[in-house]
């Protein structure tokens, strides 16, 4: 894998990059960066142009200060600046958790510039803000209200060596074994760089002005799209799934049962399998 820099939208951004040919794009979530996508990187390498991204105010990407630099329409641009700055005009779109958030809204902004879109655990913006309505979203949503106080949640993440960071992983994962101690520590080095913690969260503090649309705002998605959803998500109730075909012209849904969050690192052989069916067909 080798490392690049791409000038998009006013920031710099960092990513890796392996292979060659057609354009694949992957987009992580938090508390991650490019390195979630390590078991999809080099398999998917073999055929496409992989590029793992690290989000603006991740890892060695960019940290605008400004709260309003998190905003879902800057992360969306930040996406076409990419493609383009690449020398493509589309790319097939991989996701996962606010990676899926900003590309279910990219491939309404920008549907041209999609050929296929796979999204992970993370739900339809409408489903999402209907989930919201429920009690038990709401429980299992707590966090994203904690994450709006100023100060106090950065410096519980930063307790004891970022010892938070690690147990989001640890504490949620069915298999335990698929987080190793060098996956936590890399995933705990990048949180701590300077302002990595506060751009995060700043993601979380603009959640609300994403979800302010009205369900019948949503226009059908002419893509093909395929979910990847593992069943034990505990932030992300499996029931955010259905009825997303509402919304989809073309799609397809795979859960995957005994399996967390963290969908493609726990179950990495399964999703790089329904990868492949879908991008094949």
């Amino acid at each position: 894998m080798e490392d690049g820099f791409i000038f998009t939208n006013g920031i710099q951004l960092h990513y890796k990059t392996q292979g060659q040919g057609k354009l694949m794009l992957m987009l992580h979530g938090f508390p991650e960066f490019w390195y979630s996508w390590r078991y999809q990187i080099t398999e998917f390498a073999q055929d496409y142009k992989v590029v793992a991204l690290d989000l603006r105010g991740y890892n060695d990407s960019d940290k605008p200060k400004d709260l309003a630099a998190y905003k879902i329409d800057v992360l969306v641009e930040d996406i076409a600046g990419v493609i383009t700055g690449l020398g493509y005009d589309n790319c097939i779109l991989v996701s996962h958790d606010w990676g899926g958030a900003i590309a279910w809204n990219f491939a309404y902004t920008y549907p041209e510039m999609i050929e296929k879109f796979i999204v992970m655990n993370l739900p339809h913006p409408a489903k999402f803000s209907q989930g919201l309505k429920t009690r038990q979203q709401l429980l299992k949503s707590w966090y994203i209200f904690w994450f709006q106080i100023p100060y106090l949640p950065e410096r519980s993440l930063q307790a004891n060596n970022y010892q938070s960071i690690a147990n989001i992983f640890q504490k949620t994962a069915i298999d335990k074994t698929a987080f190793s101690q060098k996956d936590l520590d890399a995933y705990k080095k990048a949180a701590a760089k300077p302002g990595a913690l506060t751009a995060m969260l700043n993601y979380y503090r603009n959640i609300f002005k994403c979800l302010l649309k009205s369900p019948k705002e949503w226009q059908k998605i002419s893509l093909p799209i395929l979910m990847i959803w593992g069943e034990n998500d505990t932030a992300l109730g499996k029931e955010l799934t259905y009825g997303t075909e509402e919304y989809c012209i073309d799609f397809t849904l795979k859960y995957i049962p005994n399996c967390s969050h963290w969908v493609q690192q726990e179950q990495p052989k399964l999703v790089n399998e329904y990868m492949r069916e879908f991008l094949n067909r």
